[in-house]
């Protein structure tokens, strides 16, 4: 998948770096936010995200659960910082669709 996908896809969701706050930057000057900046932007979503290396696969896996602690989704990456963004954009993408209704 790459950093870059991940990337584009937290930016198709509406996400923008109006704070910059707890974020770097691309290679491509593009501010995207950090894991720990991830992980409060869950919480504030009332979701726990966990990231965790995954040895027999050389990944890192990303999953977010609800406050009972029924699993809400997951992602894979090769880095822990792609895989949180793009856990984010996953996020983000499913509270879109879950608000309109689909």
């Amino acid at each position: 998948m790459g950093l870059n996908f991940a990337i584009d896809e937290l930016y198709s969701t509406g996400w923008a770096a109006l704070d910059s706050s707890g974020c770097e930057h691309h290679v491509d000057g593009r501010a995207f936010p950090r894991v720990g900046r991830i992980a409060r932007e869950f919480s504030a979503a009332g979701l726990d995200l966990a990231v965790r290396y995954i040895q027999l696969f050389d990944c890192y896996r990303a999953e977010w659960r609800d406050g009972t602690g029924q699993p809400c989704g997951a992602v894979v990456g090769q880095t822990e910082q792609e895989a949180a963004v793009y856990a984010l954009a996953q996020m983000r993408r499913q509270s879109h669709l879950a608000a309109v209704g689909q």
